[in-house]
Parts: structure tokens; C-alpha cells; sequence
């Protein structure tokens, strides 16, 4: 015996996609002239399920790592992120006030250092945010400008949080953007499935690491 559940649920999937579709979404934006890649919040906290690590976080760091070197041997411009609070919390926000974890990333505390596989190189940007995009009050966009950027190809974690904020601001500051899939992690793969889903129809052309590295 069938259940009513099972045989609806595939058709709702595609009724869901259907609309998107109707209304025009998901289009390419594709490559420019210049491509850039923004690594985001591949610190040890976020390697680490103890503290904000867990889902697929470790093997997009994997990814990341090829992709890393991939855009060093092409010589894009990339930069990294981190978040850095004071030593004494002097600059708590409300997003600290939702996550209180967060302070605990000062800047010398050995959870908010990117990833040892990761390590920045002279001439990449380290950007250090107190918030979810790694645009909100940093010198990221000016400097991607001053580097000639068209297009940004975002990688980190997590794909609903810091990755999702800054897509959506590298799309508000008109880059064409990139999301490798396979590049990005979550600590719950339901929302990095939905956010990916969402970013692809709204804000980004998705890709694969290796997509990526053939192009």
C-alpha cells in the first residue's frame, strides 16, 4: 500500500521548483574578466564541532584547499576572513547577544586562526568582522574594487550564515558571484542544502570545485 505522502512528495518538490522557474530565477550571472575568491571563517572554531564546527565544515575545507591553490596559481586576488572581538568584549553586539560563543574569537585566541591548510600568503587580504558578511564595515569591496574584480567566487562556512551574508552583499556591491558547492559547509547539511538551493535561484551561479579548476 502506497502512502499519501510518499506519492505527493515529489510533486510538490517540482510544483516548488515550477514557480521558481515561471518566475524567471535561477538565471547564469557567469564569469567576468576578473574572478576573485573570499574565503570565509575557516578558523579553528569552525573547524571544531566542540565549539561552531560539525556537518560537512571539514570537507569543505578540504575543497577549499584546492580551490585555494588553484586561484593562487591563476592569480586572482583572494582574501580571508575572521572573526575578532576585544579582549574585554568592549565591542559585543546584538549578534553576540544572539551567539554568545562568538567573543571567545579574539585575536589571538588560537580558535579564531584560519586553518593551518588555508594560511594566508603575502598579498592576500585578512579581513577581520564582527558580523555575519565579510563586507559589513570592512575594506573588503574597496579593496576587491582596487584590484580590478568583476566577479567573486565565495567559499567557508557556514553556507546559512556568514556564507549566505556575503553573497547576498557581494551581489548588492555588483559582483558576479560564484558558489562552489562542495567548498561551503554547514554544521546542519538541512540548512545548507536549503541556502544553497535558495542562494542558486536568487543571488549565485553554483559550481563545483573542479567545474572551477577546468574552467
Amino acid at each position: 500500500m502506497n502512502h499519501p505522502a510518499q506519492d505527493t512528495a515529489p510533486a510538490a518538490a517540482n510544483d516548488e521548483l515550477d514557480i521558481y522557474r515561471r518566475q524567471g530565477m535561477g538565471q547564469s550571472v557567469g564569469f567576468g574578466k576578473t574572478p576573485a575568491l573570499v574565503i570565509v571563517d575557516f578558523v579553528v572554531a569552525f573547524a571544531d564541532p566542540a565549539h561552531f564546527g560539525g556537518g560537512n565544515i571539514a570537507a569543505a575545507i578540504a575543497q577549499t584547499a584546492r580551490l585555494l591553490a588553484h586561484a593562487r596559481e591563476q592569480g586572482w586576488p583572494i582574501a580571508h576572513t575572521r572573526v575578532v572581538y576585544a579582549d574585554d568584549a568592549s565591542d559585543a553586539n546584538a549578534f553576540t547577544s544572539k551567539v554568545p560563543g562568538l567573543l571567545k574569537l579574539t585575536e589571538q585566541s588560537p580558535l579564531s586562526q584560519i586553518m593551518p591548510e588555508l594560511q594566508p600568503m603575502p598579498g592576500e587580504l585578512i579581513v577581520r568582522k564582527r558580523q555575519a558578511s565579510a563586507f559589513f564595515g570592512t575594506e573588503l569591496a574597496g579593496w576587491l574594487h582596487w584590484r580590478g574584480a568583476d566577479t567573486l567566487v565565495v567559499s567557508g562556512c557556514t553556507t546559512s550564515g556568514c556564507v549566505r551574508a556575503t553573497v547576498i552583499d557581494s551581489v548588492a556591491h555588483n559582483f558576479r558571484t560564484i558558489l562552489p558547492v562542495d567548498a561551503t559547509g554547514d554544521r546542519a547539511i538541512g540548512p545548507h542544502d536549503a541556502n544553497l538551493f535558495d542562494m542558486g535561484q536568487k543571488y549565485a551561479d553554483l559550481s563545483s570545485v573542479d567545474a572551477l579548476i577546468q574552467r
